[in-house]
Order: C-alpha cells, then sequence, then structure tokens
C-alpha cells in the first residue's frame, strides 16, 4: 500500500475499511461453493489486520 499511516483518525478509518471489505467477501461467499482457497484468502486478510493493528498500537497511548 502507501506511506506510514500516523493520524489515529486514519489508522482507525484504514481498519474499518479493511473490515467491511473482509465482511463483503464473507458475505458474497457460497456455502455449497466455498472451496478451502477461499478460507485461506480470509485467513490472510484476518492476518494482514492483525499485523496492521500491531503497528497501529505503537502510536496509540496507554
Amino acid at each position: 500500500m502507501g506511506g506510514k499511516i500516523e493520524s489515529k483518525d486514519r489508522q482507525l478509518a484504514y481498519l474499518q475499511r479493511r473490515f467491511e471489505l473482509l465482511a463483503n467477501v464473507v458475505e458474497g461467499m457460497n456455502a455449497d461453493t466455498a472451496s478451502v482457497e477461499e478460507l485461506d484468502r480470509l485467513l490472510s486478510m484476518i492476518d494482514d489486520i492483525e499485523v496492521k493493528c500491531k503497528q497501529f498500537r505503537k502510536d496509540w497511548p496507554e
């Protein structure tokens, strides 16, 4: 993606967009035709969000 996202507002907006994308992917899946590859893609998306949360956490005071 782009450069470092430093403001808390932009970080939160970024996470919201990523969760919306994840939700849209899940909603678009069909239980009858879903594949292991699709589930792996979901796991990858979740992992990516986790990485960003950990990066952003460093910028947020406790």
